[in-house]
């Protein structure tokens, strides 16, 4: 699944967590301000963020797109040296570009995110008594956020576009590799579903599993210096009382807690879903030979087969319904969440609608990023049981021992016992 696309996954992987923290350990300790060196002036810290898309143009902005060109430009010719690979463009330059691209939609949200505190400050002064906003400022606001959103649009719809074009190809890397050793895998089960089937749902998983937690990662980068610089304007949290950086602390306790309960409710579905695949492939199997084989699909053996089928979609719709409670209650009290914990610092009076609205936004931003495990778990689910049959398939020409699975259906012939 990756040595068809990546170079020596384990090493390629390995150096690319270790670059990955080298460069960001650079950038905030001295290599953003090296960029003066090539005579960028930089904003001054405190400064309020421009709003629109002059955001995107300023000296810190141009400085970075600088930086990231050059460190990937250096990932990917240290690579093509050490290890040439068919499809590095694609592998390499193609992951870098899908990364800088959702950074720069991330940073489409963090610009709206600036536009709110303006705006709805406007709209509580325009509400109030001695009113000093006009409707040529609330246009005005109105045509900035408009103009935030085309871009928006326009990033999402190109990133779609470039990730489908990304994962198809290493689908193709994929068929190509599997098709190339045929003969040492025909004798699996379900040989042909696996290489057409399954090859197809991991490009459709990865195109949406992917670029999802990339983007959560991104918006974590993007947005917690944001929450943490406006958790300033709140001091206490019902119950706990003051403490330092209250948002910051309760957006990543209120995550975990959803996380491990996610995990938990869901811990059985994975085994269920991979189990599931394979009892559909010994009745789909048993039905094709019929076609050809006159002694085979006896009414009795496919009654046996499909009895399997049934068992263990019982089983799973049990398990699903106690996950999606759990999932669903947590979801709706998600919502009030961040509310709940403004409740003193709303009472108090302390700060204004745009500055709520803000943090409000920017708590949603870092705790949905926190939150990518039990927004995806069911996604997950599905990719960790296509991940388990291509891995037991590459076993096959690999030399390595098949799985207890594997063997079970090779030895039975599809009729599993649970």
């Amino acid at each position: 699944m990756l040595e068809c696309f990546f170079p020596k996954p384990k090493q390629f992987f390995s150096s690319l967590i270790i670059w990955i923290f080298i460069v960001v350990l650079f950038w905030y300790f001295g290599g953003k301000e090296f960029g003066t060196n090539f005579g960028f002036v930089f904003l001054e810290e405190g400064t309020p963020p421009v709003i629109g898309l002059g955001h995107f143009t300023t000296p810190d902005f141009q400085w970075f797109y600088i930086y990231f060109a050059i460190i990937t430009a250096i990932f990917y010719f240290f690579w093509n040296y050490y290890s040439p690979h068919k499809w590095q463009v694609w592998s390499i330059l193609g992951s870098a570009f899908i990364l800088f691209i959702t950074y720069y939609q991330v940073q489409v949200a963090v610009a709206v995110n600036n536009w709110y505190r303006p705006f709805y400050d406007a709209i509580q002064n325009a509400l109030s008594q001695e009113s000093t906003t006009t409707a040529g400022d609330l246009y005005g606001y109105m045509f900035s956020f408009l103009v935030l959103a085309l871009t928006y649009v326009l990033i999402a719809v190109f990133t779609s576009f470039f990730v489908s074009h990304y994962v198809f190809r290493w689908r193709t890397a994929m068929n190509d590799y599997y098709t190339a050793r045929w003969t040492s895998v025909r004798h699996i089960e379900g040989a042909s579903q696996r290489i057409q089937e399954d090859t197809m749902r991991f490009a459709a998983i990865m195109k949406s599993l992917g670029v999802s937690i990339v983007d959560a990662v991104m918006t974590l980068i993007a947005f917690l210096p944001v929450l943490l610089e406006l958790s300033k304007n709140v001091k206490t949290l019902p119950i706990v009382g003051e403490i330092a950086y209250p948002l910051f602390y309760a957006a990543i306790i209120w995550s975990l807690f959803g996380t491990v309960l996610m995990i938990v409710a869901g811990i059985k579905l994975p085994g269920l879903e991979f189990r599931n695949q394979r009892v559909e492939a010994a009745f789909r199997k048993e039905l094709v030979l019929g076609e050809d084989d006159e002694n085979r699909a006896e009414p009795q053996t496919l009654k046996e087969l499909f009895s399997n089928v049934r068992r263990n979609y019982f089983r799973i719709y049990i398990h699903y319904t106690y996950f999606n409670l759990f999932r669903n209650f947590y979801f709706q009290l998600n919502n009030l969440f961040a509310y709940i914990l403004l409740i003193p610092t709303i009472a108090a009076g302390v700060i204004t609608l745009g500055i709520m609205n803000q943090i409000i936004r920017a708590f949603s931003e870092v705790t949905s990023s926190f939150q990518y495990l039990v927004r995806s778990w069911s996604t997950i689910i599905d990719l960790i049981s296509v991940f388990k049959r291509l891995q037991a398939f590459e076993s096959a020409f690999k030399g390595k021992e098949l799985s207890n699975l594997d063997k079970e259906f090779l030895e039975t012939d599809g009729k599993v016992d649970y």
